[in-house]
């Protein structure tokens, strides 16, 4: 077990190569990226309508299989402080069904600002406001995942 209570897989996860798999946890939807097979690059996958429990997380599952991801990350809504919040203690609590549901280890990404930053980056591409309520999640999702990647090539991330 690490620090964060994911447990470590060596078969699974060498710590340098393979997929991550980023996580935007939200009351409606989860925004997906998933990085490049080296880790450099973060890219937008999908974004999740949320269901039942049972459905969330064989959808999730489902992309861990298919993408054959070694790590998720998820966005931890910490207050501005850096506090765990409501929020966050929620995130944490989907975070242990995340674990219960895959063999990959699970890591939580401070996210604060991430869907300000989204919606900045969207606004100035001029994208429609239909079209940003369908694709935020997935941009956050970009921008936690690629933070926990340029981290990790610097040394400050597992």
């Amino acid at each position: 077990m690490d620090d964060d209570g994911a447990a470590r897989s060596p078969a699974r996860d060498d710590g340098i190569t393979g997929r991550t798999l980023a996580l935007d946890f939200g009351d409606r939807r989860i925004g997906m990226a998933l990085s490049d097979p080296t880790g450099l690059t973060a890219r937008p996958l999908m974004t999740l309508t949320r269901t039942t429990r049972e459905r969330d997380m064989a959808a999730i599952l489902d992309v861990v299989r298919v993408h054959d991801v070694r790590r998720i990350v998820v966005g931890m809504p910490l207050d501005m402080s850096g506090a765990r919040g409501t929020r966050a203690r929620i995130t944490e609590t989907f975070m242990d069904r995340v674990r219960g549901a895959v063999r990959v280890p699970v890591i939580p990404w401070d996210e604060r600002l991430t869907t300000v930053q989204a919606e900045r980056i969207l606004l100035e591409g001029d994208v429609s406001r239909a079209r940003r309520r369908q694709v935020i999640d997935q941009v956050a999702a970009v921008i936690v995942l690629q933070s926990y990647l340029d981290a990790r090539r610097a040394g400050g991330a597992a």
